[in-house]
């Protein structure tokens, strides 16, 4: 067998393959014979069908695809074994002319390589990039206490109203002399938070009424005649609401506040594990280490999005072979029409061109990705939701399992395996690199983002 690649310019190459029968001779036969042991015909025991009958029904079936196997093997190795990166698979050549499989005994296969283009890609300490720490101030700390408290807060009942407080009690629909309303609006049990009014007046109605005081209130103005509020507190339908303008007297029957937790041990406690801390003072040192932690994941993204940037405009612009990567794309996507290609070629290429860099950064450090390194990166990402919600004690047991269901997702085991690669890149990057330390404020970090 003979093997040729021309390469036509720095992106395009011809691979060339002339078979001659000797090369794939001895495998057509093999496959014979093992369709022979197969082989079931009327009038013939199992494997004693005439050879030369089943080549006459077989053999050119058994001869292209053995031929085909052959073909991908011989461009795999010699791509391989040359070391030519190619961009996907080589396609058939438009050049390839039509072959004779009944007749000929020796082939020419002719494929257009898309080669990637050269350029370097690896760093140094001769390159310096950015890298931003966000201050976690005092405010920033007292604010997620709060939230802390809040969460393990609860609600209590008082007497007396006060702004924020929940009232629950009897609504009744008044006429115009004020009195109740016969066959008018009743509502039991119904429930208000009155610093939601629209109305400023209507507002002030509550402002340090007592349980059993009898108030009048106008709904319509409360809630500015919204048809949501006001049909789910009357309970009447939205199409009564514009009819429903008049007073109503309110008997309040309950008066319930939200009251955050104590900074205590039970809330050192729930928040960051039993026994962890035993003070404010050491309450507060952990919140701001966590936020911290916390906020290092927000500097590594912010640091990756600056390599890649970095590394772009230090290469430039690199040559493709549009040509054949357009017809890779139309070949992939057999149902879509040539605006698709067109409209969709220039983002494909931007991310092409992050994809190779990141292979040669990949290289450079010898990088490997193994299952643990992806449940690692999972495990992170359920962390860090758990943390949205206040739960930053949760059992690793817990986190594993939430991690590996996300694992079992195909389409986000793709996109954890991505994460886990740039992480791993730039963590070894920031290793050898001059990093440019800027510390800014959250405001100015999420600014950046804008």
């Amino acid at each position: 067998m003979n093997v040729t690649f021309d390469k036509i310019d720095a992106v395009n190459g011809l691979l060339t393959i002339q078979m001659v029968e000797a090369d794939y001779a001895e495998r057509v036969e093999k496959a014979m014979k093992d369709v022979r042991k197969k082989a079931a015909m009327p009038g013939f025991r199992p494997g004693q069908v005439p050879m030369g009958l089943l080549k006459k029904r077989f053999g050119s079936e058994v001869l292209v695809d053995e031929v085909n196997k052959l073909l991908g093997e011989t461009v795999y190795n010699y791509l391989q074994e040359q070391k030519i990166n190619t961009l996907g698979q080589p396609l058939i050549s438009e050049k390839q002319e039509q072959i004779d499989f009944e007749n000929q005994k020796e082939y020419t296969f002719l494929f257009d390589v898309p080669v990637a283009p050269e350029f370097d890609a690896t760093v140094s300490e001769k390159d310096t990039i950015d890298y931003y720490t966000i201050n976690v101030t005092d405010e920033m700390v007292q604010k997620q206490v709060e939230m802390y408290q809040n969460r393990a807060g609860s609600y209590v009942k008082v007497d007396e109203y006060q702004d924020g407080d929940m009232v629950k009690g009897l609504l009744a629909q008044l006429d115009a002399e004020g009195n109740t309303l016969e066959g008018g609006v009743q509502v039991e049990g119904a429930t208000m938070l009155p610093n939601y009014f629209k109305n400023d007046e209507e507002k002030a109605k509550f402002a340090g009424c007592h349980v059993n005081d009898v108030l009048v209130m106008n709904p319509s103005k409360a809630y500015d005649g919204s048809e949501v509020e006001l049909s789910s507190l009357l309970k009447i339908e939205k199409e009564a609401v514009k009819d429903m303008t008049a007073d109503f007297s309110f008997q309040v029957e309950e008066i319930t506040r939200f009251t955050p937790a104590q900074l205590d041990q039970d809330l050192y406690d729930q928040v960051l594990g039993e026994g962890k801390v035993s003070s404010e003072e050491e309450f507060r040192a952990a919140v701001k280490a966590t936020m911290e932690k916390e906020f290092k994941s927000d500097s590594d993204y912010k640091f990756n999005l600056d390599l890649r940037t970095y590394l772009e405009g230090r290469i430039g612009e690199l040559t493709y072979p549009d040509v054949l990567l357009k017809r890779l794309v139309r070949q992939n996507n057999p149902d879509k029409d040539e605006k698709f290609v067109e409209e969709n070629y220039a983002e494909g290429i931007k991310a092409l061109t992050w994809q190779l860099i990141k292979e040669q950064l990949s290289d450079q450090f010898n990088l490997q990705v193994e299952h643990a390194d992806v449940l690692e990166t999972a495990e992170n990402i359920t962390r860090m939701q758990f943390a949205q919600y206040g739960m930053s004690n949760v059992p690793d047991e817990v986190i594993t399992k939430y991690a590996t269901q996300m694992l079992a997702d195909k389409k986000q085991q793709e996109g954890l395996v991505s994460r886990t690669v740039e992480t791993k890149i730039g963590t070894a990057v920031k290793g050898v690199v001059t990093l440019n330390h800027k510390s800014v404020s959250m405001e100015e970090f999420n600014a950046m983002f804008k």
